[in-house]
Protein backbone atom coordinates (compact mmCIF):
# COMPACT_ATOMS: atom_id res chain seq x y z
CA UNK A 1 0.00 0.00 0.00
CA UNK A 2 3.31 2.28 0.27
CA UNK A 3 2.26 4.01 3.73
CA UNK A 4 4.75 5.34 5.61
CA UNK A 5 3.61 4.35 9.27
CA UNK A 6 4.01 1.56 11.16
CA UNK A 7 0.95 -1.24 11.48
CA UNK A 8 1.08 -0.09 15.65
CA UNK A 9 0.78 3.33 15.04
CA UNK A 10 -2.20 2.62 11.81
CA UNK A 11 -4.18 0.77 14.53
CA UNK A 12 -3.97 3.48 17.10
CA UNK A 13 -5.03 5.93 14.35
CA UNK A 14 -8.14 3.54 13.59
CA UNK A 15 -9.27 3.38 17.15
CA UNK A 16 -8.86 7.16 17.33
CA UNK A 17 -11.54 7.21 14.50
CA UNK A 18 -13.69 4.76 16.24
CA UNK A 19 -14.04 6.56 19.28
CA UNK A 20 -14.40 9.85 16.98
CA UNK A 21 -17.18 7.82 16.02
CA UNK A 22 -19.09 7.91 19.01
CA UNK A 23 -18.68 11.29 20.34
CA UNK A 24 -20.31 12.80 16.75
CA UNK A 25 -22.86 10.09 16.75
CA UNK A 26 -23.72 11.41 20.43
CA UNK A 27 -23.69 14.74 19.80
CA UNK A 28 -25.92 13.90 16.28
CA UNK A 29 -28.60 12.09 18.34
CA UNK A 30 -28.41 15.06 20.99
CA UNK A 31 -29.14 17.49 17.74
CA UNK A 32 -32.48 15.37 16.84
CA UNK A 33 -30.88 13.07 14.02
CA UNK A 34 -32.08 9.85 13.92
CA UNK A 35 -29.85 7.00 14.49
CA UNK A 36 -31.22 4.99 11.74
CA UNK A 37 -31.08 7.68 9.31
CA UNK A 38 -27.13 7.86 10.11
CA UNK A 39 -26.29 4.20 9.70
CA UNK A 40 -27.85 4.64 6.25
CA UNK A 41 -26.16 7.81 5.38
CA UNK A 42 -22.74 6.06 6.57
CA UNK A 43 -22.64 2.94 4.34
CA UNK A 44 -24.18 5.13 1.74
CA UNK A 45 -20.94 7.43 1.66
CA UNK A 46 -18.93 4.58 2.49
CA UNK A 47 -20.13 2.43 -0.96
CA UNK A 48 -19.31 5.65 -2.57
CA UNK A 49 -15.70 6.01 -1.62
CA UNK A 50 -14.99 2.74 -1.56
CA UNK A 51 -16.50 1.31 -5.35
CA UNK A 52 -14.65 3.20 -7.55
CA UNK A 53 -11.44 2.13 -4.93
CA UNK A 54 -11.86 -1.23 -5.49
CA UNK A 55 -12.57 -0.99 -9.23
CA UNK A 56 -9.24 0.45 -9.39
CA UNK A 57 -6.87 -1.42 -7.42
CA UNK A 58 -8.30 -4.68 -8.18
CA UNK A 59 -9.36 -4.30 -11.74
CA UNK A 60 -8.53 -7.47 -13.90
CA UNK A 61 -7.99 -9.52 -10.81
CA UNK A 62 -11.17 -9.93 -8.88
CA UNK A 63 -12.51 -13.60 -9.16
CA UNK A 64 -16.10 -14.66 -10.57
CA UNK A 65 -18.92 -13.57 -8.11
CA UNK A 66 -21.05 -17.02 -7.50
CA UNK A 67 -24.57 -16.99 -5.38
CA UNK A 68 -22.48 -18.49 -2.52
CA UNK A 69 -20.52 -15.20 -2.36
CA UNK A 70 -23.57 -12.89 -2.74
CA UNK A 71 -25.51 -14.35 -0.21
CA UNK A 72 -22.76 -14.34 2.30
CA UNK A 73 -22.15 -10.89 0.91
CA UNK A 74 -25.38 -10.37 1.60
CA UNK A 75 -25.19 -11.99 5.34
CA UNK A 76 -22.02 -9.91 5.86
CA UNK A 77 -24.10 -6.44 5.06
CA UNK A 78 -27.29 -7.75 7.25
CA UNK A 79 -25.08 -8.05 10.48
CA UNK A 80 -21.85 -6.24 9.73
CA UNK A 81 -24.07 -3.26 8.96
CA UNK A 82 -27.87 -2.86 9.22
CA UNK A 83 -28.46 -5.01 12.53
CA UNK A 84 -25.01 -4.26 14.43
CA UNK A 85 -24.85 -0.81 13.60
CA UNK A 86 -28.54 0.11 14.41
CA UNK A 87 -28.57 -1.71 17.21
CA UNK A 88 -25.19 -0.38 18.63
CA UNK A 89 -26.08 3.38 17.47
CA UNK A 90 -29.74 2.99 19.40
CA UNK A 91 -27.60 1.68 22.64
CA UNK A 92 -25.27 4.61 22.65
CA UNK A 93 -28.94 6.76 22.22
CA UNK A 94 -30.10 5.38 25.71
CA UNK A 95 -26.91 5.17 27.46
CA UNK A 96 -23.68 6.75 27.00
CA UNK A 97 -20.81 6.74 24.78
CA UNK A 98 -18.37 5.31 27.65
CA UNK A 99 -20.86 2.57 28.08
CA UNK A 100 -21.44 1.51 24.73
CA UNK A 101 -17.54 1.31 23.46
CA UNK A 102 -17.08 -0.75 26.64
CA UNK A 103 -19.91 -3.38 25.72
CA UNK A 104 -17.83 -3.08 22.07
CA UNK A 105 -14.74 -5.19 23.92
CA UNK A 106 -17.19 -7.93 24.68
CA UNK A 107 -17.16 -9.08 20.51
CA UNK A 108 -14.12 -11.30 20.89
CA UNK A 109 -15.51 -13.08 23.69
CA UNK A 110 -19.12 -13.79 21.87
CA UNK A 111 -16.59 -14.66 18.79
CA UNK A 112 -15.02 -16.95 20.75
CA UNK A 113 -18.33 -18.63 21.71
CA UNK A 114 -19.67 -19.00 18.58
CA UNK A 115 -17.12 -20.71 16.76
CA UNK A 116 -16.57 -23.13 19.13
CA UNK A 117 -20.29 -24.11 19.35
CA UNK A 118 -20.00 -23.44 15.29
CA UNK A 119 -16.76 -25.80 15.80
CA UNK A 120 -14.86 -23.59 14.13
CA UNK A 121 -12.64 -23.20 16.91
CA UNK A 122 -11.23 -26.09 18.76
CA UNK A 123 -10.28 -25.65 22.92
CA UNK A 124 -8.34 -27.82 24.49
CA UNK A 125 -8.86 -28.06 28.09
CA UNK A 126 -5.44 -29.68 29.06
CA UNK A 127 -3.21 -26.63 27.45
CA UNK A 128 -2.84 -23.62 29.60
CA UNK A 129 -3.63 -21.79 26.11
CA UNK A 130 -7.54 -23.61 26.39
CA UNK A 131 -7.89 -22.80 29.57
CA UNK A 132 -7.17 -18.99 29.50
CA UNK A 133 -9.50 -18.71 26.31
CA UNK A 134 -12.74 -20.55 28.95
CA UNK A 135 -11.64 -18.31 31.26
CA UNK A 136 -11.29 -14.83 29.22
CA UNK A 137 -14.76 -14.73 27.73
CA UNK A 138 -16.21 -16.19 31.32
CA UNK A 139 -14.36 -13.09 32.05
CA UNK A 140 -15.96 -11.01 29.76
CA UNK A 141 -19.40 -12.39 30.50
CA UNK A 142 -18.94 -11.60 33.92
CA UNK A 143 -17.65 -7.93 32.94
CA UNK A 144 -21.06 -7.86 30.79
CA UNK A 145 -23.50 -8.24 33.44
CA UNK A 146 -21.09 -6.07 36.27
CA UNK A 147 -22.20 -2.98 33.38
CA UNK A 148 -25.77 -4.23 33.61
CA UNK A 149 -26.30 -4.73 37.34
CA UNK A 150 -24.23 -2.65 39.15
CA UNK A 151 -23.57 1.20 38.21
CA UNK A 152 -21.87 2.06 41.75
CA UNK A 153 -20.90 5.67 42.75
CA UNK A 154 -19.69 8.33 40.65
CA UNK A 155 -16.02 9.08 40.04
CA UNK A 156 -14.79 12.48 39.59
CA UNK A 157 -11.30 12.78 37.99
CA UNK A 158 -11.15 16.35 36.59
CA UNK A 159 -13.77 19.54 36.15
CA UNK A 160 -14.13 21.05 33.22
CA UNK A 161 -16.63 23.27 31.61
CA UNK A 162 -17.21 21.98 28.24
CA UNK A 163 -20.45 20.96 28.00
CA UNK A 164 -21.42 19.65 24.11
CA UNK A 165 -24.70 18.24 25.32
CA UNK A 166 -25.51 21.20 27.65
CA UNK A 167 -28.07 23.21 25.09
CA UNK A 168 -30.65 20.36 24.85
CA UNK A 169 -30.44 18.72 28.98
CA UNK A 170 -33.62 17.65 28.13
CA UNK A 171 -32.77 14.55 25.81
CA UNK A 172 -33.17 11.26 27.73
CA UNK A 173 -29.99 9.98 26.48
CA UNK A 174 -28.04 12.62 28.31
CA UNK A 175 -29.39 10.52 31.66
CA UNK A 176 -30.25 7.40 31.16
CA UNK A 177 -33.18 6.14 33.58
CA UNK A 178 -32.71 3.09 34.87
CA UNK A 179 -34.72 0.78 32.18
CA UNK A 180 -32.91 2.75 29.45
CA UNK A 181 -29.86 1.54 30.72
CA UNK A 182 -31.31 -1.93 30.75
CA UNK A 183 -32.28 -1.88 27.37
CA UNK A 184 -29.27 -0.08 25.85
CA UNK A 185 -27.24 -3.30 27.38
CA UNK A 186 -29.68 -5.52 25.55
CA UNK A 187 -29.21 -4.23 22.41
CA UNK A 188 -25.36 -3.45 22.77
CA UNK A 189 -25.50 -7.18 23.57
CA UNK A 190 -26.94 -8.21 21.04
CA UNK A 191 -24.91 -5.74 18.52
CA UNK A 192 -21.64 -8.15 19.83
CA UNK A 193 -23.63 -10.95 18.51
CA UNK A 194 -24.12 -9.60 15.07
CA UNK A 195 -20.42 -7.92 14.68
CA UNK A 196 -19.46 -11.81 15.87
CA UNK A 197 -21.70 -13.10 13.17
CA UNK A 198 -19.94 -11.16 10.30
CA UNK A 199 -16.88 -11.90 10.88
CA UNK A 200 -17.76 -15.46 10.86
CA UNK A 201 -19.42 -15.13 7.84
CA UNK A 202 -16.36 -12.61 6.48
CA UNK A 203 -14.04 -15.15 7.14
CA UNK A 204 -15.52 -17.91 4.89
CA UNK A 205 -16.39 -15.37 2.26
CA UNK A 206 -12.55 -14.01 2.03
CA UNK A 207 -11.72 -17.44 0.89
CA UNK A 208 -13.62 -17.64 -1.65
CA UNK A 209 -13.63 -13.79 -3.16
CA UNK A 210 -9.45 -12.92 -1.59
CA UNK A 211 -10.16 -9.60 -2.65
CA UNK A 212 -10.34 -7.73 0.36
CA UNK A 213 -11.23 -4.04 -1.28
CA UNK A 214 -14.11 -5.52 -3.89
CA UNK A 215 -15.11 -7.34 -1.28
CA UNK A 216 -15.40 -4.43 1.42
CA UNK A 217 -17.22 -2.80 -1.07
CA UNK A 218 -19.75 -5.68 -2.06
CA UNK A 219 -20.87 -5.55 1.43
CA UNK A 220 -20.36 -2.03 2.33
CA UNK A 221 -23.14 -1.54 -1.18
CA UNK A 222 -25.60 -4.20 0.38
CA UNK A 223 -25.09 -3.15 3.68
CA UNK A 224 -26.44 0.59 2.00
CA UNK A 225 -29.36 -0.88 0.33
CA UNK A 226 -30.78 -2.75 3.34
CA UNK A 227 -29.69 0.40 5.78
CA UNK A 228 -31.43 3.25 3.83
CA UNK A 229 -34.53 0.64 2.92
CA UNK A 230 -35.27 0.50 6.68
CA UNK A 231 -34.23 4.29 7.46
CA UNK A 232 -36.64 5.14 4.91
CA UNK A 233 -39.98 2.77 6.16
CA UNK A 234 -39.30 3.90 10.17
CA UNK A 235 -38.42 7.75 9.51
CA UNK A 236 -41.41 9.17 7.61
CA UNK A 237 -40.11 12.78 8.59
CA UNK A 238 -38.00 14.10 5.93
CA UNK A 239 -36.58 16.47 8.79
CA UNK A 240 -33.98 13.63 9.94
CA UNK A 241 -32.72 12.96 6.43
CA UNK A 242 -31.71 16.90 5.80
CA UNK A 243 -28.25 17.73 6.06
CA UNK A 244 -26.63 21.27 6.49
CA UNK A 245 -23.18 22.56 7.69
CA UNK A 246 -23.33 21.24 11.11
CA UNK A 247 -22.47 18.32 13.08
CA UNK A 248 -25.64 16.24 11.06
CA UNK A 249 -22.99 16.36 7.61
CA UNK A 250 -19.92 16.01 9.91
CA UNK A 251 -20.83 13.05 11.30
CA UNK A 252 -22.40 10.94 8.36
CA UNK A 253 -18.97 11.91 6.53
CA UNK A 254 -16.99 11.47 8.88
CA UNK A 255 -17.88 7.74 9.89
CA UNK A 256 -18.47 7.07 6.54
CA UNK A 257 -15.50 8.07 4.10
CA UNK A 258 -13.01 8.23 7.42
CA UNK A 259 -14.42 5.21 9.37
CA UNK A 260 -15.83 2.71 7.10
CA UNK A 261 -14.32 4.08 4.15
CA UNK A 262 -10.11 4.83 5.29
CA UNK A 263 -9.77 3.28 8.48
CA UNK A 264 -11.23 0.09 6.90
CA UNK A 265 -8.14 -0.11 4.10
CA UNK A 266 -5.94 0.32 7.20
CA UNK A 267 -7.44 -2.23 8.89
CA UNK A 268 -6.83 -4.98 5.98
CA UNK A 269 -3.27 -3.34 5.65
CA UNK A 270 -2.63 -4.58 8.76
CA UNK A 271 -4.06 -7.61 8.87
CA UNK A 272 -2.22 -9.05 6.01
CA UNK A 273 1.04 -7.36 7.76
CA UNK A 274 0.09 -8.36 11.22
CA UNK A 275 -2.63 -10.64 11.47
CA UNK A 276 -5.95 -10.51 13.35
CA UNK A 277 -4.78 -11.22 16.64
CA UNK A 278 -2.39 -8.26 16.34
CA UNK A 279 -5.58 -6.09 14.93
CA UNK A 280 -7.99 -7.19 17.76
CA UNK A 281 -5.69 -6.18 20.42
CA UNK A 282 -6.25 -2.69 19.82
CA UNK A 283 -10.20 -2.84 20.98
CA UNK A 284 -9.63 -1.52 24.29
CA UNK A 285 -7.98 1.11 23.61
CA UNK A 286 -11.13 2.96 21.88
CA UNK A 287 -12.49 2.33 25.46
CA UNK A 288 -10.06 4.34 26.73
CA UNK A 289 -10.24 7.64 24.42
CA UNK A 290 -14.26 7.49 24.38
CA UNK A 291 -14.33 7.70 28.57
CA UNK A 292 -11.48 10.53 28.13
CA UNK A 293 -13.37 12.31 25.62
CA UNK A 294 -16.91 11.79 26.87
CA UNK A 295 -15.43 13.03 30.11
CA UNK A 296 -13.80 16.47 28.63
CA UNK A 297 -16.42 17.00 25.93
CA UNK A 298 -19.98 15.73 26.44
CA UNK A 299 -20.16 15.81 30.60
CA UNK A 300 -20.28 12.30 31.05
CA UNK A 301 -19.28 10.60 34.45
CA UNK A 302 -17.75 7.77 35.43
CA UNK A 303 -18.90 5.09 37.77
CA UNK A 304 -17.04 2.39 39.97
CA UNK A 305 -19.15 -0.23 37.93
CA UNK A 306 -18.21 0.60 34.55
CA UNK A 307 -14.40 0.63 35.76
CA UNK A 308 -14.56 -2.37 37.31
CA UNK A 309 -16.38 -4.19 34.23
CA UNK A 310 -14.39 -2.66 31.91
CA UNK A 311 -11.28 -3.78 33.63
CA UNK A 312 -12.38 -7.76 33.91
CA UNK A 313 -13.42 -7.26 30.38
CA UNK A 314 -10.12 -5.90 28.54
CA UNK A 315 -8.37 -8.80 31.08
CA UNK A 316 -10.64 -11.27 29.21
CA UNK A 317 -10.09 -9.97 25.93
CA UNK A 318 -6.15 -10.01 26.77
CA UNK A 319 -6.88 -13.98 28.34
CA UNK A 320 -8.47 -14.58 25.06
CA UNK A 321 -5.64 -12.92 22.68
CA UNK A 322 -3.05 -14.30 24.58
CA UNK A 323 -4.33 -18.15 24.16
CA UNK A 324 -5.31 -17.56 21.00
CA UNK A 325 -1.43 -16.44 19.85
CA UNK A 326 -0.26 -19.58 21.66
CA UNK A 327 -1.88 -21.93 20.03
CA UNK A 328 -0.50 -20.16 16.90
CA UNK A 329 2.75 -20.58 17.21
CA UNK A 330 2.05 -24.21 18.37
CA UNK A 331 0.32 -24.56 15.24
CA UNK A 332 3.42 -22.85 13.07
CA UNK A 333 6.12 -25.03 15.27
CA UNK A 334 4.47 -28.03 14.47
CA UNK A 335 3.73 -27.73 10.77
CA UNK A 336 7.48 -28.37 9.77
CA UNK A 337 7.35 -31.36 11.86
CA UNK A 338 4.76 -32.79 10.00
CA UNK A 339 5.75 -31.67 6.21
CA UNK A 340 9.07 -33.68 7.21
CA UNK A 341 7.02 -36.98 8.14
CA UNK A 342 5.42 -36.84 5.12
CA UNK A 343 8.57 -36.98 2.69
CA UNK A 344 8.69 -39.87 0.79
CA UNK A 345 12.21 -41.57 1.94
CA UNK A 346 13.83 -42.98 -1.23
CA UNK A 347 17.18 -45.20 -1.91
CA UNK A 348 19.98 -44.07 -4.03
CA UNK A 349 20.76 -45.80 -6.78
CA UNK A 350 24.62 -45.81 -7.23
CA UNK A 351 26.44 -46.40 -10.30
CA UNK A 352 29.42 -48.10 -9.36
CA UNK A 353 30.65 -48.04 -13.43
CA UNK A 354 30.39 -44.30 -13.45
CA UNK A 355 33.59 -42.25 -13.54
CA UNK A 356 34.77 -40.89 -10.64
CA UNK A 357 34.16 -37.08 -11.90
CA UNK A 358 30.33 -37.89 -12.69
CA UNK A 359 29.68 -38.72 -8.89
CA UNK A 360 31.55 -36.04 -7.89
CA UNK A 361 28.96 -33.81 -9.81
CA UNK A 362 26.35 -35.73 -8.75
CA UNK A 363 26.80 -34.73 -5.24
CA UNK A 364 27.72 -31.41 -5.77
CA UNK A 365 24.37 -30.74 -7.90
CA UNK A 366 22.55 -32.88 -4.80
CA UNK A 367 24.10 -30.60 -2.39
CA UNK A 368 23.68 -27.64 -4.01
CA UNK A 369 20.00 -28.58 -4.11
CA UNK A 370 20.08 -28.72 -0.66
CA UNK A 371 21.15 -25.79 0.35
CA UNK A 372 19.34 -24.23 -2.26
CA UNK A 373 15.58 -25.00 -1.56
CA UNK A 374 12.63 -23.69 -3.18
CA UNK A 375 11.00 -20.22 -2.44
CA UNK A 376 8.06 -20.06 -0.57
CA UNK A 377 5.22 -17.09 -1.87
CA UNK A 378 3.10 -15.88 0.08
CA UNK A 379 -0.13 -13.77 -1.79
CA UNK A 380 -3.23 -12.70 -0.63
Amino acid sequence: MGLIVNPATAMVIVQMSFAGVNVLSKLAANDGMSMRVVVAYRFTFATGFLLPLALFLERGIRPKLTWVVLLQAFSCGLFGAGLAQNLYLKSLELTSATYASAMFNLVPAVTFILAVSLRIERVDFGKAAGKAKVLGALMGIGGALILTLYKGVAIQIWSTHIDLLHHNHNNASSSPAGHNRMLGCLLAVASCLCISLWLIIQAKMNEKYPCYYSSTALVSMIGAIQTVAYALWSEKDWNHWKLGWNIRLLTVAFSGIVTSGIMLVLIAWCLHMRGPLFVSAFNPLMLVLVALAGSLFLSEKLHLGTVLAAILIVIGLYLVLWGKTRETKRTHQLAPLESVQELPVSTPDINIRSPPHANTTCSQQSNKSARSPTPCVLSL
